[in-house]
């Protein structure tokens, strides 16, 4: 059984506000960035029509839909028009996205449908939302019961064509963009398809050191597995899969959890479970880091990134390892979590090429301490021969709030407002010259905390402004006169920084009171959703599970009026990445709700981003940047990534083969520099990077002295 990876951001309640109580709904937001798994389900199959290409065989008897299935889908269908922000109604056209949404959820790499099947089911293209209505999932049960069916036809086909003998000296290649690939139109496509799968695997594990019979063993237990899937899952996981299907046609955060995948929801947002701080997702058929949780076990040993991908799990320091390729996601999970203490290893390619390396990883509690804001000054030396300065550097890998404590009106309860006004009066009293928030790895939080975080900085105004599905917006402020620094500020973001650290970043950009550095832009998401537990809003209580939707029903905007969804905040000063050219951010996902404006909401203008002085920057970073090697270095290998993610095809033939996943490899060891194992001391990591945003930051200070706009404190 899969279920799908779900990381909580934001929540609007007040902080003597639940989460969820009776009737009553409180909003919760999630990253984009952080979803897209694929649920695997069981129903009973419906025949394929017979052609005079493709030849039928008789279906695969599978378990029967649920009794309530009929009652949740009636209840999407009500909810969804109801609360979506775009107020749009279950129609023609949400059926039709559905409806590829489903078949590519099922088959994304277009390996096992024939083209015949697509026709099939296209001919109930406009009738998904008629039969949602009604409760009829009939079409969900056919579509996936002929799946089923074509898997097996697929593997019994590999396994066949395992028993031959591969030419890799023929210059062949193979698609491996999935908008690319085309559907088999006959039996001798699907083969000829699948002899090409079967000849990059090998060649795949040959560069592994897998070759002869331990590499078709491996394939032919990885084939099996995977047959053996889709027959072992129920059928909550087929209505989650569907109804996600629907909902994710009004947008990409707009989800059904089924009331498995509820419970794990919850498990996670007690943060009860011991394990590795990863987030993971599945994609095509692959084990995917989606983000690593400051604070966690994979956070300290430091070398597990985001698009990794994760191919065996083993158990202790020494022994056997598990292929967890094409194995359910929630089974990698369970194999991954552990108690704490113990040990983890992990086979992984790193960026999902190249070689397996393993890493040993002891499962840990996150504690609140390690991911809590931490700061440190830095004497900065200026390559230009100006004045050595001291800049205080913030590490805000969340924005937190205990909130039980504050329901409980603790006096000290935790948050990042209140762990950054510390950190900032410590800096004061070290007379520091300027301040970097770093919210590059942020993926949010809190908005309460991003609304008064804002506050330290500026002195009263609003903050945030939100659209609801009925277009009123509301406006959110901060109202406590005064600041907590009143000096030079930049804030440090990348294309993962999301929803309450664009919340941040842009209303510091628009109050013109500092300076954003980073990637081009941020993350993107400027959406709100919130959690209907459908067992609550069935029988007005909680005894029995249903699942949930989570919807999409408001929108960010900025003071200025722009929204973040899509563009995100803007970076004044931008310095080269890799993370830039990642395809994770919002305008990645398909069906990603639209940028639009509302009207600005009156606010005071600092003066400490004058224009002139921005330019200045930029010409003066570009210019270090252009004479850097080691930035060289980085322009090279981003160019080179940027080459293979944007590759359809890949040669099968060997020589070519290996000598593409070597040069792939080459950029590992040029990478460990950004990606050193974090040590619980280091709070800023010495790096040509992060030099080169200190001399942004200490010209900038300059800068502003040198038109008295540098305020002491």
């Amino acid at each position: 059984m899969v279920r799908r990876s779900h990381q909580f951001l934001e929540s609007r309640d007040t902080a003597d506000r639940p989460l969820i109580r009776g009737k009553r709904r409180y909003l919760v937001a999630f990253s984009g960035a952080l979803l897209g798994c694929i649920a695997a389900v069981i129903v009973i199959a419906s025949p394929a029509p017979a052609t005079a290409q493709v030849a039928e065989q008789a279906p695969v008897q599978l378990v029967k839909p649920a009794g309530n299935d009929r009652i949740v889908a009636r209840l999407i269908a009500q909810l969804m028009p109801k609360n979506h922000i775009s107020a749009k109604g279950l129609d023609d056209t949400i059926s039709k996205r559905a409806l590829a949404l489903f078949t590519k959820s099922l088959d994304p790499l277009k390996l096992y449908f024939y083209q015949s099947d697509i026709a099939d089911f296209d001919q109930n293209a406009s009738q998904i939302d008629d039969m949602v209505q009604k409760g009829d999932l009939s079409l969900a049960y056919k579509i996936f019961g002929r799946f089923v069916q074509r898997v097996d036809e697929r593997v019994a086909v590999a396994q066949e064509l395992l028993n031959s003998d591969f030419d890799f000296s023929k210059d062949e290649t193979m698609v491996v963009d999935p908008d690319a690939a085309q559907y088999a139109k006959t039996p001798a496509d699907a083969k000829d398809r699948w002899r090409r799968q079967i000849k990059y695997a090998l060649l795949d594990l040959k560069d592994e050191g897998k070759v002869g019979e331990e590499a078709v063993d491996q394939l032919r237990r990885r084939y099996g597995r995977y047959a053996r899937r889709w027959k072992k899952t129920d059928s909550d996981d087929l209505l989650e899969m569907f109804l996600t299907s629907v909902t994710n046609g009004y947008d990409p955060h707009s989800t059904y959890m089924s009331p498995s995948t509820l419970d794990d929801f919850q498990i996670q947002m007690s943060l009860n479970l011991d394990g590795i701080g990863a987030q993971l997702r599945e994609k095509d058929g692959n084990t995917v880091v989606s983000r690593i949780i400051p604070g966690g076990a994979a956070a300290k040993h430091g070398k597990l990134k985001s698009d990794d991908v994760i191919v065996t799990v083993g158990q202790g320091k020494s022994g056997g390892s598990v292929d967890v390729v094409e194995m359910p996601l929630s089974d990698v999970v369970e194999l991954i979590r552990g108690k704490a203490g113990s040990t983890v290893r992990l086979g992984v390619k790193p960026g999902g090429v190249g070689n397996v390396e393993e890493y040993q990883i002891i499962r840990a509690t996150i504690a609140l301490e390690e991911s809590a804001a931490r700061g440190e000054i830095i004497a900065h030396k200026n390559p230009d021969g100006g004045k050595d300065l001291k800049i205080g550097y913030i590490n805000l890998p969340s924005f937190y709030l205990d909130m039980d404590a504050a329901r409980r009106n603790e006096e000290n309860f935790r948050s990042s407002t209140r762990d950054v006004r510390r950190i900032i009066e410590e800096f004061k009293t070290k007379d520091v010259d300027g301040i970097v928030l770093d919210l590059s790895k942020n993926g949010g939080g809190s908005l309460t905390e991003a609304i008064n975080l804002t506050g330290l900085f500026i002195d009263t105004g609003p903050v945030v402004q939100v659209k609801n599905s009925d277009g009123s917006v509301q406006t959110y402020a901060d109202e406590d006169s005064g600041t907590a620094w009143s000096g030079p500020l930049a804030v440090l973001t990348s294309k993962f920084s999301a929803s309450a650290s664009e919340i941040f970043a842009g209303a510091i950009q628009d109050y013109k009171r500092g300076l954003v550095i980073g990637d081009p832009a941020t993350h993107g998401k400027g959406t709100v959703q919130t959690l209907m537990n459908l067992g609550q809003r069935l029988f007005g209580n909680n005894r029995q599970n249903y699942g949930a939707l989570k919807v999409t029903l408001q929108q960010f905007y900025l003071p200025d009026g722009q929204s973040t969804q899509l563009k995100g905040v803007l970076s004044d000063v931008i310095l080269p990445s890799l993370t830039a050219k990642m395809d994770v951010g919002e305008g990645d996902l398909q069906y990603a709700l639209e940028h639009d404006t509302v009207p600005v909401a009156r606010h005071n203008l600092y003066s400490m981003v004058p224009t002139e002085l921005v330019n200045q920057l930029r010409k003066k970073s570009a210019k270090r940047v252009a004479n850097d090697e080691d930035f060289a270095d980085l322009l090279r290998r981003v160019e080179l990534y940027v080459d293979q993610k944007d590759q359809e095809t890949v040669s099968l033939e060997e020589e070519t083969f290996l000598a593409r996943r070597k040069e792939l490899d080459s950029r590992k060891e040029e990478e460990e520099e950004l990606e050193q194992q974090i040590e619980d001391a280091v709070i800023f990591r010495e790096n040509y990077y992060n030099t080169e945003v200190m001399n942004v930051v200490a010209d900038y200070i300059e800068g502003l002295r040198k038109q008295n706009l540098a305020k002491a404190n």
